[in-house]
């Protein structure tokens, strides 16, 4: 049975992966930190559920602590990880920049630290679309530049990849980064637009809607991108021959067994559209307060999920009435609203 490490088990994106990957029978071991950056109850309340699974086993702790992360890796022995945990939230990297510093940088090295000593078959690490800056070519493909981070957060996370091709061409460590594009869903963040606004829209209060409404984003279903990964996970990439033709819109490093992908729903929507969905999910108009751009904020988001589709043959399917529909019947109950 082939084992898989989890980090941020916990969180949002790795309480769905985690779930999908138990139903498919693989061994999962979580790591999570329980941070306060919002509800502890919720991760809590995750790690539960989970825990109901004789396929599941999890310990408390950082993933900053380089030297309690690896005697739980070597503990463990996972044949694969998947790095999530991370200081998430673009709007918080411009309160607490250090946080993200101490865990996307450090935390992500004591990571592949690990990864490098157990000589896993493949180190899976989350990026983000975020990573795209100040680039306005869109869908935005992988080959594309992305060296115009707008964030600290975006720059931790491009920080990531770069470290991560590193470490692929040194130690010919399988290297797979993901970026994910504005993931939505059950168990979602409460930071996050869609919890902020159907909280509002349930309770009456406004809503902050920034640029007027005038954004874009490629919303992308919790359970379509924890899918993407999983089959990812059978995916490694391989150190070309040198000299080797690398595939147009592969990006496959010529020199690691080092790649990049974009998980998107490859759908720009309008963010007033968005709103438009969970009015029509709760019943209820939107006390709507608009707003100038946020500091750091980009106007689009947009993938090009082409190479996900020619590596795996799956491709994100879940549209935002679908979608938005599940996180509010979910919000209804987990509150009693």
């Amino acid at each position: 049975m082939t084992k898989i490490l989890v980090t941020g088990s916990a969180g949002f994106i790795g309480y769905h992966l985690s779930r999908l990957l138990l139903a498919e029978e693989f061994e999962v071991v979580g790591i999570d930190a329980m941070t306060d950056y919002y509800d502890v109850r919720l991760k809590e309340r995750r790690h539960q559920m989970l825990l109901q699974s004789p396929g599941f086993s999890c310990i408390q702790g950082t993933i900053e602590d380089a030297e309690a992360l690896m005697q739980f890796a070597r503990k463990e022995a996972p044949d694969v990880i998947v790095h999530l945990a991370a200081q998430a939230g673009v709007r918080y990297s411009l309160e607490n920049p250090r946080a993200y510093i101490d865990t996307n940088i450090t935390g992500t090295f004591n990571v592949m630290e690990c990864a490098r000593e157990l000589k896993v078959r493949h180190l899976l690490m989350a990026s983000t679309s975020s990573v795209y800056g100040a680039n306005t070519q869109m869908p935005y493909a992988e080959v594309h530049k992305a060296d115009l981070p707008m964030t600290i957060y975006a720059a931790t996370k491009k920080a990531n990849e770069a470290m991560g091709h590193s470490y692929a061409h040194l130690w010919d460590l399988p290297v797979t980064m993901f970026r994910f594009f504005t993931v939505y869903g059950p168990w979602g963040r409460p930071d996050m637009a869609l919890f902020k606004f159907t909280k509002g829209i349930l309770e009456g209060t406004p809503i902050d809607i920034y640029n007027h409404g005038e954004m874009f984003r490629d919303f992308t279903y919790v359970t379509d991108l924890v899918r993407g990964i999983r089959l990812l996970i059978d995916t490694p990439p391989e150190r070309p021959e040198a000299g080797a033709e690398i595939a147009a819109g592969d990006s496959l490093s010529p020199v690691a067994p080092f790649r990049v992908v974009n998980i998107g729903n490859s759908d720009k929507v309008r963010l007033l559209d968005f709103v438009e969905a969970i009015e029509a999910a709760t019943g209820k108009k939107a006390q709507r307060n608009y707003m100038e751009m946020q500091k750091g904020d980009v106007p689009a988001t947009w993938a090009d999920a082409t190479l996900l589709q020619s590596l795996t043959g799956y491709r994100p399917q879940t549209g935002i009435a679908e979608g938005v529909q599940k996180f509010v019947d979910w919000y209804r109950d987990y509150y009693k609203v």
